[in-house]
């Protein structure tokens, strides 16, 4: 937990840029990184503000493809379901004021309790 700080600075790096397979990355190590211990979840609620502004972009990205079968979902590549996934991992273990925060900065995230 004492290292939390010294690794927002290059998350939130690669989250700012657009490229879809580093975001993808950086999804997967905060998803890994809140689940890999107890309270973890909870120290990264201080830094909410820092990580989650850029997810409010790609949020609403959904490929539109008509009758074809698009099959990112299943191979983890879609990156709007990916950050959903962030979000309630993130809202599970961030304790009681992890809702509140993220709402704040995704304003259409709705709970998944």
């Amino acid at each position: 937990i004492p290292c939390i700080p010294e690794l927002i600075k290059p998350l939130r790096l690669a989250l700012t840029t657009n490229h879809p397979d580093i975001i993808l990355a950086a999804l997967t190590f905060l998803k890994e990184l809140t689940l890999c211990n107890y309270g973890v979840g909870e120290a990264l609620v201080p830094y909410y503000r820092q990580l989650l502004s850029v997810l409010n972009l790609f949020l609403t990205k959904r490929t539109n493809i008509g009758d074809a079968i698009d099959y990112s979902q299943f191979k983890g590549n879609d990156m709007s379901t990916a950050i959903m996934e962030t979000l309630e991992i993130l809202e599970k273990n961030g304790g009681p004021n992890a809702f509140i925060n993220i709402k704040y900065m995704v304003p259409t995230y709705e709970s998944c309790r």
